[in-house]
């Protein structure tokens, strides 16, 4: 079954609290993940809540990471949506369960997208829209 892209769920539990209040390295956690999957990096914004708390994306040519921590419940939730066959979100997902220190992590995988009826593979870019 083809679809246009893979959309991973990430429930971070029971993480190093000071790994994800920290804006700059959970900022670094993402595109590190993002870059050890193979994608490009083309954006990054985050933001800081107070008293603590972020959020975040990184906008990459092939969709997105984002991520949003809860330091007061050990909690992070991350999403990981990529397009094609050459990035590898599952590497990503384990780059940041690593990273945050996740005891008790879960993925959920999500097929998104066009899904091709007579399992053909689906062009991620077409020549022209007429």
């Amino acid at each position: 079954m083809h679809a246009l892209g893979t959309h991973l769920l990430v429930d971070l539990r029971d993480c190093n609290i000071e790994a994800i209040r920290d804006l700059e390295y959970v900022k670094d956690a993402l595109v590190q993940a993002a870059k050890a999957a193979s994608a490009t990096v083309v954006d990054v914004s985050f933001h800081e809540f107070n008293p603590f708390g972020i959020s975040g994306m990184v906008v990459i040519a092939e969709s997105h990471l984002s991520i949003h921590t809860w330091p007061e419940y050990g909690y992070a939730a991350v999403d990981i949506f990529t397009c094609g066959d050459v990035i590898k979100p599952e590497t990503a997902a384990e780059f940041l369960i690593e990273r945050f220190g996740s005891q008790t992590p879960s993925v959920v995988e999500m097929k998104r997208g066009i899904i091709s009826p007579f399992n053909q593979k689906l062009p991620h870019k077409v020549e022209s829209l007429s």
